[in-house]
């Protein structure tokens, strides 16, 4: 609704400017109002429109900028877990993937679930998941408030994480550890799907 009463402002705005100014060069009638109220009123509709369109723009821009702070620091909450179940699956040559794409890449996910359908990590790789599981679980619950501010979904989608690495943590066998993974990296890539 802003966003509409916003354009039609700004229209207006134009509008009012552009026919006050043709007035002024078709018509030329002496006296006050051609001659001083006239121009006086271009220009407030010049400084209005300038006005109103870079001070949303400037708003907007901060806005998404600080959603994006916001998204961030939700999403390299779990960086540690998703680099152990990295290494968990990497090939015995390769690399494992970069702070950037633990971060920010959806991808990512999508490939950790592939990875988690094809084969099972090994027991060394799931006791250091589930460690850092119980240590990230506090900090992704202190972390709602922050998810709350960029909406009720990604607040609901948080909280769904946040159970899934408790359940992580508190698993007694493997099932349970490959399961409570799975919800993880799948409420993971919902939150993703909201954006910011």
């Amino acid at each position: 609704m802003s966003r509409v009463f916003l354009i039609v402002l700004m229209l207006a705005l134009a509008l009012a400017g552009g026919g006050l100014w043709v007035y002024l060069v078709a018509f030329e009638s002496p006296g006050p109002f051609h001659n001083n109220l006239v121009p006086e009123l271009i220009g407030i509709c010049i400084e209005g429109f300038l006005l109103v369109g870079l001070l949303t723009l400037v708003q907007r821009s901060r806005e998404a900028a600080r959603r994006h702070e916001l998204w961030l620091s939700l999403r390299g909450s779990f960086r540690g877990l998703l680099s152990h179940l990295d290494v968990a699956f990497l090939k015995p040559d390769a690399d494992p993937a970069s702070s950037s794409d633990l971060e920010t890449n959806p991808k990512f996910i999508d490939y950790l679930l592939d990875q988690l359908a094809r084969k099972c990590p090994d027991l060394d790789s799931l006791v250091a998941i589930k460690r850092e599981a119980a240590e990230t679980v506090s900090l992704s619950r202190d972390l709602v408030a922050v998810a709350a501010q960029l909406s009720a979904s990604h607040m609901n989608w948080w909280i769904a994480i946040v159970d899934s690495i408790r359940r992580l943590a508190e698993a007694r066998d493997r099932k349970q550890a490959e399961i409570a993974i799975h919800e993880m990296l799948v409420n993971i890539r919902e939150l993703d799907r909201l954006k910011y």
